[in-house]
């Protein structure tokens, strides 16, 4: 499995290309800008994008997505309990001062223990609410991209629209956790991390915490 990660937009959002070594199949996360620039990555790696994945609906995240749908008819998959962010996606962009060409549309709800296969690599989902309600992570037993969940050093912010902070040191703890301390987490901002680094020095997540 290899793994590119293209920091696109005002938000510094990341976008990340993961693709199959052996197949050139691949999966594109969280289209959220810079939709030229992706394809670029796409058309330079040779790969073949056989889904377009949606950790969660947040504008950094999706706003792009439908100009990257009309350029690569793949199906985008995305947990049923975001919609509603997706249906308002306009109003997320007019509190930016932003304008969202059309609202997306999702071909599948994906939902906790679901797989999605690419040449040889099969992410497993799991739901990790609490930055927001349909949150999800794909994750391999190597890597997770966790969107907005964990952060190097931080977690995601729990006051816009379904965030619910009990539930999102819930996640964290009883679904990333266990992954294992060597699993590199891949978030939707910032540097990769561990889940060892994390539990030994991020403030939120300290024991005792």
């Amino acid at each position: 499995m290899f793994i590119e990660t293209l920091e696109v937009g005002p938000f510094a959002e990341n976008c990340y290309v993961v693709g199959c070594e052996a197949t050139n199949e691949g999966v594109i996360i969280d289209p959220g800008d810079e939709i030229d620039r992706i394809l670029e990555k796409v058309a330079t790696l040779k790969l073949e994008i056989k889904y377009i994945l949606i950790t969660h609906a947040h504008l950094d995240h999706v706003k792009e997505l439908s100009t990257l749908k009309n350029e690569i008819d793949v199906p985008v998959l995305m947990h049923r309990d975001d919609q509603f962010l997706l249906d308002g996606l306009p109003i997320q962009a007019s509190a930016f001062g932003m304008t969202v060409s059309a609202i997306p549309k999702i071909d599948k709800y994906i939902a906790e223990g679901d797989t999605i296969q690419f040449g040889d690599i099969i992410f497993r989902v799991l739901h990790t609410p609490g930055h927001s309600p349909g949150n999800v992570s794909f994750v391999t037993r190597e890597a997770a991209f966790v969107g907005d969940v964990l952060f190097s050093g931080s977690i995601g912010r729990t006051d816009l629209p379904g965030g619910d902070f009990a539930l999102l040191i819930q996640s964290i703890k009883t679904k990333l956790f266990p992954l294992g301390d060597d699993i590199v987490i891949y978030s939707g901002h910032g540097p990769a991390t561990t889940i060892k680094k994390e539990k030994e020095t991020n403030p939120f997540l300290i024991q005792g915490n």
